[in-house]
């Protein structure tokens, strides 16, 4: 089990937490990010062995971006019941929510930084990455939360749900932009389904009921397989709060990202993301678990999808958008729930492309641009931050960890959102080698 995929190479954990000041920056910092950048993922402390990629203590990787400057670098485990081995069960059997590893996303709203595990709790940190402890939005969160809350840019609300394989298997909530939880309802006609992520429009909620379903004979630790029986489903429900959700059946496949969603002009609801089929799907879980015959990457083959939702029909209409292999998208977040026109993804080798990169797709031209990484770098997800000055969609920047094998280091890269192919606009030295991970967030001051 030592030579699990998800231990190794550029995944094998660090040892230890780590602090450094005043960090050697390549280029220049543009001066308007005065911030954090935080970013997840799975970092078993020593000796521990998990069974799966995502079984892994959570730890954050933060620097602190201010006046041109990279001011630090740490990193810290999030302190959770679980790093220190407590079982994620009680003794009468329920789940105690705040036995999480805490190791997928983390995200600021209403002043509190929160990190994410969908099974669990959300936990509390301070801007300086210390654990506070478990975060229930004042005890009126008595549920797991998903990992992938959605931050609506125009009420600032909060979008969240939980999902379980018993009933009730989906409620949804919303918390308003002052962090109070102000509805909460749960979500008929939903499947024991694995749903990690989930999308917003200005009207609706979309919901994606697929392929993959929770299974107790499942003995990694994520109790949920490929299902050819079950039946694929992508709800709506409206954002108002009356009516029920309407289901389209899709083709059989499976979303963990959603890059975007959106209303047209013709009432269809249109969403895009990194679709699996059932080979890539098991591909992939071979690598989460260290099975036999893993792929090199934990990405087996997800394409960019697209889905269009149209009134009055029972059935989605799919389009396949690109061959690359992606996953992790990404948007410009003050179009989330809106239309827009480009996203971003971390591409894997496959499909013509040696090595990975950073995708940019251009919905309108559907004209796509790399950032190539070059032989042994390996990018993270890519977070988009506006520019100050910025007029249009893509002016800004992207954040990205980029680690070297062959070089044990790493790097936080700004790119140039509207021109992937320039050379980054700053590079920012680490002092350590950075473990792959998950999600992050750009936490602006």
């Amino acid at each position: 089990m030592l030579s699990a995929p998800y231990l190794t190479g550029h995944y094998e954990p660090v040892a230890d937490e780590a602090t450094a000041h005043d960090l050697t920056v390549r280029g220049a910092i543009p001066p308007e990010l005065n911030g954090r950048y935080f970013r997840n993922g799975h970092n078993p402390k020593p000796g521990d062995i998990p069974t799966h990629w995502f079984k892994g203590a959570g730890m954050i990787h933060g620097l602190r971006l201010r006046e041109g400057r990279a001011e630090w670098y740490r990193n810290r485990w999030v302190r959770t019941p679980a790093l220190d081995g407590a079982p994620c069960h009680r003794a009468d059997g329920s789940i105690d929510l705040t036995a999480s590893v805490a190791g997928t996303h983390i995200i600021e709203h209403a002043g509190r930084i929160l990190a994410l595990q969908e099974a669990n709790l959300p936990f509390e940190l301070t801007p300086e990455l210390d654990t506070v402890g478990a975060y229930d939005f004042g005890g009126r969160l008595t549920t797991a939360m998903t990992a992938h809350p959605k931050e609506d840019p125009v009420t600032g609300e909060l979008h969240f749900f939980a999902y379980s394989p018993v009933a009730p298997h989906l409620i949804y909530y919303i918390a308003s932009a002052e962090g109070v939880i102000r509805h909460q309802r749960t979500v008929e006609g939903a499947g024991p389904s694995l749903m990690h992520d989930f999308a917003v429009t200005a009207n609706y909620v979309v919901w994606l009921d697929m392929s993959v379903v929770f299974d107790p004979a499942e003995t990694s630790g994520i109790p949920y397989r490929w299902s050819d029986s079950y039946q694929p489903r992508i709800g709506l429900l409206p954002r108002s709060g009356g009516g029920e959700v309407i289901w389209y059946d899709v083709e059989p496949g499976a979303l963990l990202h959603v890059s975007n969603a959106h209303e047209d002009e013709h009432g269809r609801v249109i969403v895009e993301g990194p679709r699996f089929d059932r080979p890539a799907w098991e591909s992939s879980w071979k690598w989460w678990v260290g099975a036999p015959g893993y792929p090199v990457s934990p990405n087996g083959g997800a394409l960019h999808h697209r889905y269009v939702l149209e009134p009055g029909k029972s059935t989605a209409r799919e389009e396949l958008l690109d061959t690359l292999i992606t996953d992790f998208p990404t948007v410009n977040e003050n179009y989330l729930g809106r239309r827009n026109r480009y996203s971003y993804a971390v591409a894997f080798p496959g499909s013509g492309l040696d090595g990975m990169g950073i995708v940019k797709y251009d919905n309108d031209t559907g004209a796509r641009a790399l950032w190539r990484g070059g032989p042994g770098r390996v990018p993270g997800e890519a977070v988009f931050v506006p520019a100050a000055d910025a007029t249009g969609e893509d002016d800004g920047y992207l954040l990205t960890l980029v680690s070297d094998a062959a070089a044990r280091t790493s790097e936080l890269l700004i790119l140039d959102a509207h021109d992937l192919t320039a050379p980054p606009v700053a590079v920012v030295e680490l002092p350590r080698r950075v473990p792959g991970g998950i999600h992050g967030s750009w936490i602006e001051d």
